[in-house]
């Protein structure tokens, strides 16, 4: 059955080079970055969980704890991510599933088989600490994540929660969020005391911290 935004994420318990984990528990209260890869040893892959352990200290900032997933087994993990720390002059630590029997994968739909029929494409969910799925995004194997966006999606998941806003295309932390059209004027006044511009009925815009 596919997933969709919204639902509970399926949770498992399964191996990593850190030890057993079941994901509901090892997340806690903190959201999950859960992004897969075709195999151990592959260059774009290589790259992509170099960039996530050096940016260790932003996902901290925003309480989320990312999580690996190849289709490789814990042995192969350690091996592997000894070539990553030299190369990408990194220290790795968050933990990488052995999905070596495909299992997670195919639970959360990454064996896409026009790509392939026993690699998992890169695919990323985001999960809140409701352990709801909030955000997922499909890349094919040849192309490498843009981390940018990443977190740019992850801090407007969360200021979108805390302020009850929603954010325009190309938004950035620290630019103009949107009133959704379902606060009345009467409400946003409340919630919104610095005021807005309204370009439309439907389109209030507004500063937020």
């Amino acid at each position: 059955m596919a997933l969709h935004i919204g639902d509970t994420a399926p949770d498992f318990t399964v191996e990593t080079q850190n030890g057993p984990i079941s994901l509901h528990a090892w997340a806690g209260d903190s959201w999950v970055f859960l992004f897969s890869h075709p195999a151990d040893f592959t260059p774009v892959c290589t790259t992509e969980m170099g960039r996530t352990a050096q940016l260790a200290d932003e996902f901290a900032k925003r309480n989320v704890k990312p999580l690996g997933l190849s289709t490789d087994t814990v042995d192969e993990h350690r091996k592997w991510i000894a070539d990553v720390n030299e190369t990408q002059g990194t220290n790795l630590t968050f933990p990488i599933i052995a999905d070596a029997d495909l299992a997670i994968a195919k639970a959360y739909d990454m064996i896409h088989p026009g790509q392939s029929e026993t690699a998992a494409v890169r695919s990323v969910f985001i999960i809140d600490p409701a352990k709801k799925i909030r955000l997922m995004m499909t890349y094919p194997m040849s192309v490498g994540r843009n981390f940018d966006e990443i977190l740019r999606v992850i801090d407007a998941l969360q200021l979108g929660d805390a302020r009850r806003v929603v954010t325009p295309a190309d938004w950035q932390k620290g630019k103009e969020v949107i009133i959704p059209p379902s606060i009345s004027n009467e409400e946003a006044r409340q919630l919104f005391p610095q005021g807005w511009t309204e370009h439309r009925p439907y389109l209030r815009t507004t500063l937020v911290d």
